[in-house]
């Protein structure tokens, strides 16, 4: 797969949303000092993840993929992390019920830095200033000073990654993920005076636990019931990070992106001669790559063959992002093209990016209502095709925040104000994501009920 490949051939190719550093010698000497710290990420740990979607692909395991639209400098602490993994195991919990698959836990966590923009500069207050790019690339601040492109935010990104893997592992294994203790988090959701269709199925699980104990398979007795594998993933952008923390595995002899288990490739820089494949298509981690509505059949072939040349199972997750009321249109030929082709993916789908509107109040919004849509069209049609809906990816947070509009607690737009806290895109908050899991769990529950009957 990756003969004739190097980490640094993405260099002579094409490049797109990309920071110009103005100072090259600093540039250099970040990546000289980045490429010599431990990568973030083993590469075990990214074959076990590849092993785990190779099932989702077969409807034997179901991917959860969640967390910030961009992660920020200023935003982290261990309370924020912890909110946001909390979240994401009782939204886990509820679709494992559902499923009855295991659910493939992926944070956009611990190196979502990096954002592309639709357009290079911004004008503010009557000035134009350079785009904000994400923390790892320059800042946020409204001064020429701060848009510049530093590459020394790629050291405190790496820190700053470092210390959240430290603790998502530490939850992941000391106790924090126990299912008893998740689930009676979600209990709290189900208490909720408009939350009756989700009370019923809140019960359902805590029968099946309670009968769990009485058969004595409890966290006492079952590691797998108090600690649960979760992975990092992020969309990697800004390539000179990503070269700097490539690695070669000591046991197979390829190359893994040492940043994150699972890096995936946007829709606007997904150009199959471009820079972003280039560097992707070398290394041994999954790869997700965005779909949206000018995806063309031919570049999906194309792209496939140089993403996943071996056709490997788990390698290659195609993740669909159309906007609500788009999905027949654009969902049904592509995944026409990955039969044609007989090729392995996971079909995911992302219903925040085709959704994103801007409101009465000014603020850039996503209304629940449209994200539910998109994901319910996403079932739709993979039914109506025969195929496996494999996994969803959401932009979240686990901080009250009002950054969308819509869900139980009726986030409407002139309460966008009160806790809009995103510097780049609108993210569900725990509530919406928690609403969302059991609506997901309804999709899942009617496809397994669909697919018993088939069977008998």
């Amino acid at each position: 797969m990756t003969k004739g490949w190097t980490k640094a051939a993405w260099r002579a190719k094409p490049r797109v949303q990309m920071p110009e550093y103005p100072d090259a010698a600093a540039l250099s000497a970040v990546e000289g000092q980045l490429s010599k710290y431990p990568p973030l990420v083993f590469a075990g740990e990214a074959r076990r993840l590849k092993k785990q979607l190779a099932l989702a692909a077969e409807g034997k395991a179901f991917l959860l993929q969640g967390g910030d639209c961009a992660e920020s400098f200023a935003e982290f602490s261990a309370d924020n992390i912890r909110d946001t993994f909390r979240v994401m195991l009782q939204m886990a919990v509820v679709l494992t019920y559902a499923a009855k698959v295991p659910v493939i836990k992926v944070g956009r966590m611990a190196g979502q830095f990096a954002k592309p923009r639709s357009a290079p500069t911004e004008v503010i207050g009557g000035v134009e200033y350079p785009s904000y790019r994400g923390d790892i690339i320059n800042g946020f601040e409204t001064t020429v000073e701060a848009r510049t492109p530093d590459p020394h935010r790629m050291l405190q990104a790496y820190t700053q990654a470092a210390a959240s893997l430290n603790l998502l592992r530490a939850f992941s294994t000391g106790g924090f993920a126990d299912i008893h203790r998740v689930h009676s988090w979600t209990l709290g959701f189900a208490e909720h005076d408009k939350a009756e269709r989700y009370r019923e199925m809140a019960n359902r699980i805590s029968d099946a636990l309670d009968f769990m104990n009485a058969a004595g398979v409890n966290s006492d007795t079952a590691n797998e019931l108090s600690r649960v594998d979760f992975y990092t993933s992020h969309e990697a952008l800004l390539l000179e990070y990503e070269e700097a923390l490539c690695r070669v595995d000591s046991i197979t002899g390829q190359n893994v992106a040492g940043s994150g288990h699972m890096i995936w490739i946007g829709d606007r820089t997904r150009q199959p001669d471009g820079a972003h494949v280039e560097f992707a298509r070398g290394v041994l981690n999954p790869i997700g790559l965005k779909c949206g509505p000018t995806t063309t059949a031919e570049d999906l072939k194309v792209l496939m063959a140089k993403l996943n040349p071996e056709n490997e199972a788990g390698r290659l997750t195609l993740i669909a992002r159309f906007g609500a009321g788009k999905v027949g249109e654009h969902l049904p030929r592509l995944i026409r093209t990955v039969q044609s082709e007989g090729a392995n993916v996971v079909w995911s789908c992302d219903p925040m990016h085709g959704n994103t509107i801007k409101s009465s109040s000014g603020y850039k919004t996503r209304p629940f209502d449209s994200v539910l849509r998109e994901v319910r069209e996403f079932f739709a049609i993979h039914k109506a095709e025969g195929t496996v809906p494999g996994g969803v990816h959401f932009e979240m947070t686990g901080q009250d925040v009002t950054e969308c509009t819509g869900g139980l607690r009726a986030v409407s737009d002139e309460n966008l104000a009160d806790r809009y806290h995103t510097a780049c895109d609108p993210r569900l908050n725990a509530s919406q994501s928690l609403e969302l899991a059991f609506l997901v769990a309804e999709e899942l529950s009617s496809q397994r009920e669909a697919a018993r009957r088939v069977a008998l």
